[in-house]
């Protein structure tokens, strides 16, 4: 028997992988079933195309979707619950004892937990004298200033845990990594604090949609990872 368009996507699940699956057909699978005479795998087309792709739908919220035609408050619950535990296995925190090969290792484990997120959100990593992961923080949630990231702030986990050196991390709402002068003037600031306090700031990384910015990479800090 031929299988029926909305259980495609199941049938090439079980024979092929949910990865050989479209972005449409995964949707479809999480929705389960059609609705007013439309499929599953229709609908799923539709909500992806009301908010511009799998990014669109990361950021929507479960009321937004809910109000999309085709969903309802449990099929957008479901899907909203879906795309967080994806969030989640994705942004584990970085494992203790990990070492940092370079800013791409650092991109490749913040990206999933800064890159959609609304505000702007500055961490700092925790390194030995061997960058090997001792663990991060959270300093402080809101647009990047001087005010909002004190040094104080910054360097006491990295004190209470005899951190060597540390990353700092936050990411840009707007997409772009490209770094803002006062992105420019926070780094250099806690540059100079570190030295004082004997430890090292080896990079800051801006995280973004569109990639990442390394000020290490870029030559405007001195350390390596």
């Amino acid at each position: 028997m031929t299988p029926s368009e909305p259980d495609r996507p199941r049938e090439r699940m079980h024979s092929l992988g949910a990865r050989s699956l479209s972005n449409a057909e995964l949707v479809a699978l999480v929705l389960r079933s059609g609705a007013r005479g439309r499929d599953a795998l229709s609908i799923a087309q539709e909500v992806l195309r009301a908010v511009d792709g799998v990014d669109g739908l990361a950021r929507a919220s479960a009321a937004a979707l809910a109000r999309l035609d085709g969903l309802g408050p449990a099929t957008a619950g479901s899907l909203s619950a879906a795309i967080e535990l994806g969030r989640r296995v994705a942004s584990r925190p970085v494992q203790a004892g990990h070492v940092l090969r370079g800013p791409e290792d650092v991109h490749l484990h913040f990206a999933p937990r800064l890159r959609d997120a609304a505000r702007e959100r500055f961490l700092v990593l925790l390194l030995d004298g061997r960058h090997r992961v001792l663990g991060d923080a959270t300093v402080s949630v809101g647009t990047l200033t001087a005010s909002l990231v004190h040094p104080r702030e910054v360097f006491r986990p990295a004190l209470a845990r005899a951190a060597a050196a540390v990353v700092l991390v936050h990411n840009h709402p707007s997409g772009d990594p490209t770094p803002s002068a006062e992105d420019r003037r926070v780094t250099s600031r806690l540059a100079e604090a570190g030295e004082l306090l004997g430890v090292r700031v080896v990079d800051h990384v801006v995280v973004a949609e569109r990639g990442y910015f390394s000020f290490q990479q870029a030559g405007e800090l001195g350390g390596d990872v």
